[in-house]
């Protein structure tokens, strides 16, 4: 290890993770850990979190202590560390009892940068213990969010972690998150005392992931063209409210000839494992999974996310999606949406037994997620602001940007459908709803006799899609209620007053199923997308690929720890023929030059 005199934070970048210059905040973040202070960091995934503890674990005097929730993902960056020269080690249950000696005696010896460690493991005596007899340079809290019961990932052994400074007042820490509302800031910041701590908030856009919502239509196909048409070799996270949908999504996916693979809570946790390697270490796999999947997945070249169903927040969605595109290359953030998705999650929130000042709160999320749904403005914009970053122009990266969506005027409309919900007692669906609108005479009609009251067959200018429409925006609006028979019955609530009174007017967005192609680049396999088939660099990009592949499967790591997909496209594009040149590729850093050199040249010198 070195002294903090001996090396400096741009050293280190330089030569160990092979970057030439920081971005953004991250080099402020270093340097004020490096003097020994705290810091709250918010910064999107993708954003370079990591090296704000790495590097000054690095140079402070000592090993830096990394919190961190999830083995899988000490186990990848601990090996991509390792490859990198940093003295590094994990302690977690995956390891045996004689390893986990050799690890203590490591760390007594002073002879590891880092160590991670799960948050349970740390806060146990024995664990305490032994980071009392060391020199501790930092304590660093990934996933911070994990410690706020407003948050969207609450894990109760995070609250411990106020432990850290209670018996260690003198070790700065730095505690990060990809994403947390002001709630849950100040949630993290009481937890784990830092009050004192300086807030790094870099901005939460994330410029190359375009972002999609499509209304649902056979979500099955909708799901199976975006695949086909736009990221047929790539690797993908699907996700899914339910456990049975993600196994009979992942099932269908896998008939069509799509690599997919289940995950969720009620797999076992050595198939759950098994499923994350094979996502992890191939290419070209798609995992269709619950929320159980993705925190701490450090997957760089995860080309998509999509959404079969509607997140319950806009920071499990902004959370979630943001596993796309880690590595800055292009990446979509798809979704679709519909009438039942809105039910659904409103009959969640009525019946959930949390306390009310909960249920409020999670009524708020659910409106925001709802708003950005149905909003015919720049979706960017509106998931920015909700975080409060405030973004002056449209993006001209997401659907509503590429594709202006039409709006109509539909007060008369929305009265009517309000109407109907009131005439017929507030205790139907929207589909039984619908027929009385449309004046079609069933059993059931017939029965409560509602083919005698007053909005029966006054809505036969729009088609049962239409009306659905309608009814999926009134009910994102808040002006209908999902009510707790478990039905989906509709009522109305004190905001549709001023609708049928005539004192608010209401403009719907217009649903069209949207065919026309925004310019998206195609194919994967090459990510800067502008190879075709058999030219020179498409050549060289697989033969590089290919290397990569080699090499990960010889030494049994996943492909992008040897180097991301940004590495190897600025070997195409530069095409340096000395290893001077290719050191100055972004992401080759001294140790992995040494490494792994002489066989990207000759890969690159025969192409």
């Amino acid at each position: 290890m070195q002294s903090a005199q001996s090396i400096s934070s741009l050293d280190v970048l330089n030569n160990v993770f092979g970057y030439s210059a920081f971005r953004g905040e991250q080099e402020s973040i270093i340097n004020q850990v490096i003097s020994g202070l705290d810091a709250l960091v918010l910064m999107p995934t993708g954003g370079g979190k990591s090296l704000c503890y790495q590097i000054p674990s690095i140079i402070r005097a000592g090993t830096g202590i990394v919190v961190s929730p999830l083995i899988a993902l000490m186990h990848d960056q601990v090996t991509a560390l390792r490859l990198q020269g940093v003295a590094v080690a994990f302690l977690n249950s995956s390891l045996s009892f004689q390893e986990v000696q050799e690890i203590e005696g490591q760390l007594m010896r002073g002879e590891l940068d880092l160590l991670y460690v799960a948050p349970e493991r740390l806060c146990q005596e024995r664990t305490l213990n032994l980071l009392s007899q060391i020199n501790v340079a930092l304590f660093a809290i990934d996933e911070a969010h994990c410690v706020s019961q407003w948050g969207h990932d609450f894990r109760p052994e995070y609250i411990q972690l106020s432990i850290l400074h209670e018996q260690f007042p003198q070790v700065p820490r730095i505690a990060l998150t990809a994403t947390a509302d002001e709630s849950t800031r100040r949630e993290i910041s009481l937890r784990l005392d830092l009050d004192s701590a300086r807030l790094f908030i870099s901005s939460f856009d994330r410029p190359n992931i375009r972002y999609r919502v499509r209304q649902k239509n056979n979500a099955r196909a909708q799901l199976l063209q975006f695949i086909n048409t736009e990221h047929p070799q790539d690797a993908g996270i699907v996700y899914c409210l339910s456990r049975k949908k993600v196994d009979d999504t992942a099932q269908w996916l896998e008939d069509q000839g799509i690599k997919a693979l289940p995950y969720h809570a009620g797999l076992s946790s050595s198939v759950r494992q098994a499923h994350q390697e094979r996502f992890l270490r191939e290419e070209e796999v798609v995992i269709v999974a619950t929320v159980a999947f993705g925190m701490g997945i450090d997957k760089p070249d995860v080309r998509y996310v999509a959404h079969m169903d509607l997140p319950k927040s806009l920071e499990s969605y902004y959370q979630e999606t943001g596993r796309a595109g880690r590595d800055g290359l292009p990446a979509d953030a798809w979704m679709v949406y519909g009438l039942q998705d809105v039910i659904m999650l409103r009959q969640m929130l009525a019946s959930s037994e949390a306390v009310e000042e909960i249920k409020r709160l999670e009524q708020r999320k659910l409106e925001a997620m709802l708003g950005f749904c149905e909003i015919t403005s720049c979706r960017r914009k509106s998931l920015l602001g909700y975080f409060g970053e405030q973004q002056q122009a449209a993006c001209g990266n997401c659907d509503n940007c590429l594709e202006p969506v039409e709006s109509w005027e539909g007060t008369t409309e929305a009265q009517k459908a309000l109407s109907c919900v009131f005439r017929t007692g507030q205790r139907f669906g929207v589909n039984y709803l619908i027929d009385v609108l449309r004046g079609k005479v069933t059993p059931r009609i017939e029965q409560f006799r509602h083919d005698q009251v007053s909005t029966f067959g006054i809505g036969e200018e729009l088609s049962e899609v239409q009306w659905r429409s309608v009814f999926r925006q009134l009910m994102a609006r808040g002006y209908l209620a999902v009510d707790m028979d478990g039905f989906g019955s509709l009522k109305l609530t004190e905001e549709s007053r001023p609708v049928l009174r005539g004192e608010e007017t209401i403009h719907f967005r217009k649903d069209v199923a949207r065919t026309k192609k925004t310019g998206r680049r195609k194919k994967s396999g090459q990510p800067n997308r502008h190879f075709s088939a058999h030219s020179d660099e498409k050549i060289v990009w697989e033969a590089l690929r290919s290397k990569r592949n080699e090499l990960a499967h010889e030494q049994g790591v996943p492909a992008y720890i040897i180097f991301h997909d940004a590495t190897l496209m600025e070997m195409v594009e530069f095409h340096p023929t000395t290893l001077h040149e290719l050191g100055q590729i972004s992401g080759v850093g001294a140790m992995k030059l040494e490494k792994y050199g002489d066989e990207f040249l000759a890969v690159l010198n025969q192409s």
